[in-house]
């Protein structure tokens, strides 16, 4: 029996969690969390713990969280999060995975079976594998990686977090990870569920304008100095469609620099 403990990072309304449109990282963790548990549960001989509360409601204290999982005598520990850089919208990107600091061989392994995996499900950029002094990965008496699935205030990355078809196939992911590590068999007549997602049309666009007259009036000069079709909907200005992330952020780029706003990106799944 392989037993299998996690959490989904800090809670619904923890301070500063949170992207600058107050969309709260809990949110994203829990949605992983969920996929990764209905995935794992396609595996033969497994117990799951989820040290978190399941609701959001309450930030249960990182000592409870690692205590718990010890006194359980798990196997192995992941701690689902996604990162932030200042707090307000920029263009840095990525994913990443920690271990403790000095030698954990059988968290490396764990972590590079499942953060590969991350980084193909997002279609983010790859920041590698670091170690870092955190509790829940120090604390802990079995193997344990805490990831960060992309930056909640990065206006490259927050296309994929608002994707729901991305965090699910995180969540995924995160499993196939787990299962490699741990040598896990599927139960008999189990699907395996594809961690990754057939990427969509991707639109640019900024706002919120005053009126959506002047949204009209953005559009009208951004498509006469940079060429593109951009169209006014809700006091924004949307230009696109592109059909690469990459073209999109280099829309997102040009716009910026003429311009001065910060436009984000969405993908239309």
């Amino acid at each position: 029996m392989t037993k299998i403990a996690y959490c989904a990072g800090h809670g619904r309304y923890t301070a500063g969690k949170r992207t600058p449109d107050d969309e709260r990282e809990w949110v994203f963790n829990d949605k992983v969390v969920r996929a990764m548990e209905a995935e794992l549960n396609t595996y033969e001989g497994i117990q799951l713990l989820r040290t978190d509360d399941p609701t959001g409601k309450t930030d249960v204290p990182l000592n409870t969280r690692t205590n718990k999982a010890n006194k359980w005598g798990a196997d192995l520990y992941v701690s689902v999060h996604h990162n932030a850089n200042t707090g307000g919208w920029g263009t840095w990107t990525g994913v990443e995975t920690f271990t403790n600091l000095g030698s954990n061989p059988k968290s490396e392994r764990l972590a590079r079976c499942v953060h590969p995996r991350i980084v193909k499900a997002m279609g983010l950029r790859d920041r590698g594998v670091k170690k870092k002094n955190l509790h829940i990965v120090r604390e802990t008496k079995m193997p344990a990686i805490l990831t960060e699935g992309g930056y909640m205030d990065s206006t490259v990355d927050i296309a994929k977090l608002r994707s729901d078809a991305h965090l699910k196939a995180q969540g995924v992911a995160i499993a196939q990870g787990i299962a490699e590590y741990a040598g896990l068999k599927k139960k008999a007549g189990a699907v395996t569920k594809p961690a990754t997602v057939t990427e969509g049309a991707y639109r640019v666009y900024t706002g919120m304008f005053e009126s959506d007259k002047e949204a009209e009036k953005q559009a009208k000069l951004i498509g006469a100095k940079l060429g593109y079709k951009p169209f006014p909907k809700d006091k924004r200005v949307w230009t696109g469609v592109f059909n690469t992330l990459e073209s999109a952020i280099a829309a997102q780029q040009n716009i910026s620099r003429e311009f001065g706003f910060n436009p984000q990106i969405r993908q239309e799944e």
